[in-house]
């Protein structure tokens, strides 16, 4: 059985999802980011994936759960701030939005003086 086929590897189900995703078959992508999940809770870009595709399904509710556990497990990541900051503004919750994005300018800021 090839890594890509293997069920119990998170990181080769997560990159089936991403794969998918990047075709537009975003039903197929969330299983897949969900499947990958199940194997590692803790796998932070199955996280990422899973927000950006539940977004891009318009299940927003959906969206910024996720993107706010990719938020509790990668706090001091940009990235993942801008993320949640995003699907925030998709939602039209504005001042959420402005304060995750802010949240990601502090650690940007942060960083830039380490």
């Amino acid at each position: 059985m090839s890594p890509e086929s293997d069920e119990s590897d998170p990181k080769a189900i997560y990159k089936q999802g991403f794969a998918l995703f990047a075709k537009g078959r975003i039903d197929e992508a969330i299983e897949r980011y969900r499947a990958a999940l199940a194997v590692e809770p803790g796998l932070a870009i199955a996280w990422n994936g899973l927000s950006m595709a539940l977004a891009k399904q318009g299940d927003f509710e959906a969206a910024v759960e996720a993107a706010e556990k990719l938020v509790e497990l990668e706090p001091d990541d940009a990235l993942s701030h801008t993320n949640l900051s995003r699907i925030l503004m998709q939602q039209g919750k504005i001042p959420e939005a402005e304060d995750a994005r802010a949240r990601a300018m502090g650690i940007q800021m942060r960083k830039g003086r380490d």
